[in-house]
């Protein structure tokens, strides 16, 4: 029979659809069984055979042929006269499978049967996607920046499949341009509307440990493993790493020589500050580690709480505190444990312990400045006030107060 008039679209899902022969031979006959249920009622006595290489579809209804007004059910049963009208030489108990052609279906019928494909590949299309990224969550992805747009990147990746960076999963130093090529970590895969959303990060601890992994071959032959990682995207990063080959030196493993592996990673992360420590299962080495390079005196550990007084020279405070506080908040994640940091006074005896001053700064200002290692007076006055409100949560006419009250116990002696 004359191929049905579906050629063309057939044509263009068989080239354009990443979409199986055998799936698609599926979805063909499963749209067009729907349609001869709602037609016939039924679809259990036609045959429809799908061509996908030649483009076409023809469909066959079967009925037995019985005596001329035997006819009990005329949609499985042809009268005798009718059937040898077809072909002269059918006789009664006979099958005649008689081909449907497109005109014994309507317009409307022909334009739902359309629609009706086109949706179940849409469909299946979606569910491939969706399949395809759930099993990279996890993984590095590279892409083309399509549309930088002010709340999200559109990248697409080599297939012309939409994936998405939104403005707080990427590194604060990103800037990219439409045509610009992006690495970044799956981060999940969601259906919103019934569309699969594909969610990368760059600011994923994740993101790093990939990274790291691929320019580390001992990682991939298991002789080197990442124990812990932690970042603040952009600014600095911990990776605890541990080798369970006493030949093998984890850190230098991974930083390379002359830091060769450790620099690519470094330009990825606009410049991210990385630590690679060597992983330990002693607590107070594995803080004097973190900490570094900051030079500790001595540690106080309580295990129950998971908290940690460390206490070295004043000089030393601000190297264990770094910059914006990034330092021993990153020290804290990677070893699990809240970490303060105090000064050794022994050698001042002049300096006053902030809590004697609970009667006229709050104790919660208090805990703010033990936080960033001010646990004395003047450890407090040693800081300027760009430095107080940089490092803390605490508003200028706050840090203004404090300041002062610090500055009139010094004055009055």
């Amino acid at each position: 029979m004359k191929a049905l008039d579906l050629t063309d679209s057939f044509t263009e899902f068989k080239e354009f659809k990443s979409i199986d022969r055998e799936t698609l031979m599926h979805i063909l006959e499963e749209v067009f069984r729907a349609a001869l249920i709602k037609r016939y009622g039924s679809d259990d006595n036609f045959d429809i055979i799908v061509n996908i290489d030649k483009g076409d579809l023809e469909i066959f209804r079967n009925r037995l042929i019985v005596e001329d007004g035997a006819v009990e059910d005329d949609r499985r049963e042809i009268a005798y006269s009718e059937a040898i009208k077809i072909e002269d030489d059918f006789e009664v108990g006979e099958e005649l499978s008689e081909p449907i052609s497109m005109a014994d279906f309507g317009r409307r019928e022909i334009l739902a049967i359309r629609q009706n494909l086109v949706g179940k590949i849409q469909d299946y299309e979606k569910s491939l996607i969706y399949q395809k990224y759930k099993e990279k969550v996890g993984e590095i992805v590279v892409g083309e920046v399509y549309q930088p747009w002010n709340r999200e990147i559109l990248v697409l990746d080599e297939e012309k499949i939409e994936l998405v960076l939104p403005k707080g999963e990427q590194i604060p130093k990103d800037h990219y341009r439409k045509g610009d090529t992006i690495r970044a970590v799956v981060l999940k895969v969601e259906m919103v509307n019934n569309n699969p959303r594909v969610i990368l990060s760059r600011t994923s601890p994740i993101f790093l440990e990939r990274l790291v992994e691929n320019e580390v071959p001992e990682i991939y032959d298991g002789l080197i493993t990442i124990k812990n990682v932690v970042r603040v995207p952009g600014e600095r990063a911990k990776i605890a790493v541990e080798s369970y080959d006493d030949r093998i030196d984890p850190v230098g493993s991974c930083v390379g020589m002359k830091g060769s592996r450790i620099h690519g990673i470094v330009r990825e992360l606009r410049n991210e500050n990385i630590d690679v420590i060597n992983y330990t299962s002693r607590v107070d080495i594995m803080i004097q580690r973190a900490l570094n390079p900051a030079k500790i005196s001595s540690i106080k550990i309580d295990e129950e709480e998971k908290k940690v007084e460390v206490y070295m020279a004043p000089d030393q405070v601000s190297l264990a505190i770094g910059k914006g506080g990034h330092n021993i908040k990153l020290a804290s994640l990677l070893v699990g444990y809240e970490i303060e940091v105090f000064r050794d006074t022994d050698e001042d005896y002049e300096d006053v312990d902030l809590r004697e001053f609970n009667d006229e700064i709050e104790q919660w200002i208090i805990d703010e400045l033990y936080k960033i290692g001010c646990d004395t007076a003047k450890s407090v006055l040693a800081l300027s006030r760009e430095e107080l409100i940089n490092r803390t949560d605490l508003e200028e006419e706050t840090i203004d107060e404090v300041v002062r009250i610090l500055k009139a116990e010094f004055d009055e002696e």
